[in-house]
């Protein structure tokens, strides 16, 4: 399909503006990142130290979308001859899966907070993590918009949106801790932030593996799909169906037609591509015409 691979070579003006928003939010990170370091130095607080540290795995989740991005755009070659577009759904996986086990991290520091409550050291404490709740939501306005069409950019949005919820938690939960000595409320806001991630990683996780596993579009009604084509003048019967996703937002198809006797085979090829494009949105499709004497014999329906 060298139709598809025009962009590759005169990137389209809104792919660098998002690497320009991935980059900037790449280096407000990294930023935040030392900050809280030198801030962890001088107050001498570990737990800030450790947040420095989950900051700079957000940083690193940007910047293997960053890549992520830049990769898939490449046209395909001898060896990937379905092009590199994949490379964001592994990305997002790499983040799905470092979101859960960050989770599940925090659940258990989460417990073991009930039962060993930690002091917060000072008013510094909840003052960087305002300033980090502040970088979080610029880095989260910086990617929201190329999140809700990608996988990749949203699973590292989520990454920040978690580590926006924790500075909320050390500001709400040190507040309450430094004024009137709540102990508990700091181990259980983590662990509904724990569980929060989790669900949503849950959720994030799931259309990303169906990708990868070749999975049809949940959308889509294969069913209804493969009546649709038998219905076509000139079809008797289809046999030997795949449908999956080359990437995130591109379905393809293929299968065996069986033709009716008589039926002009380009005809056919043409109508049924047309009702795959128009009516499915499939946009790559390969249809294997077969006369019924030379038909496939006790193939199935589905699969091969």
């Amino acid at each position: 399909m060298p139709h598809d691979h025009h962009g590759h070579h005169h990137p389209d003006p809104s792919l660098i503006e998002g690497d320009r928003r991935v980059g900037a939010a790449i280096a407000v990170n990294l930023a935040l990142t030392v900050a809280q370091i030198v801030a962890g130095v001088i107050s001498g607080s570990l737990a800030l130290i450790a947040d420095a540290i989950h900051n700079l795995s957000d940083a690193l989740s940007l910047v293997i979308a960053f890549y992520a991005r830049r990769i898939a755009r490449r046209p395909a070659d001898e060896a990937m001859t379905f092009g590199y577009g994949r490379a964001e759904v592994v990305a997002a996986l790499i983040n799905y899966t470092t979101l859960i086990v960050i989770a599940l991290y925090l659940a258990a520091q989460g417990v073991e907070r009930l039962f060993n409550p930690v002091e917060i050291t000072g008013w510094i404490v909840v003052a960087v993590a305002g300033l980090a709740l502040v970088i979080d939501s610029v880095t989260a306005a910086l990617i929201f918009r190329l999140s809700r069409n990608s996988m990749n950019m949203r699973a590292a949005f989520l990454h920040n949106l978690a580590d926006a919820m924790g500075s909320v938690a050390v500001i709400v939960a040190g507040t309450l801790i430094l004024l009137y000595d709540w102990r508990l409320v700091d181990p259980i806001v983590t662990l509904f932030i724990s569980a929060y991630i989790l669900w949503h990683s849950y959720q994030g996780i799931r259309p990303v593996i169906r990708v990868l596993m070749l999975a049809a579009p949940e959308e889509t009604d294969l069913p209804a799909l493969i009546a649709a084509m038998e219905a076509c003048d000139g079809v008797e019967s289809v046999h030997h169906v795949h449908l999956w996703r080359m990437q995130e937002h591109e379905p393809a198809f293929e299968a065996h037609v069986v033709l009716a006797p008589g039926a002009d085979p380009e005809t056919v090829r043409r109508d049924l591509k047309s009702l795959l494009h128009r009516s499915f949105s499939v946009s790559h499709s390969v249809l294997e015409l077969e006369t019924p004497g030379a038909a496939c014999h006790d193939s199935p329906q589905i699969g091969h």
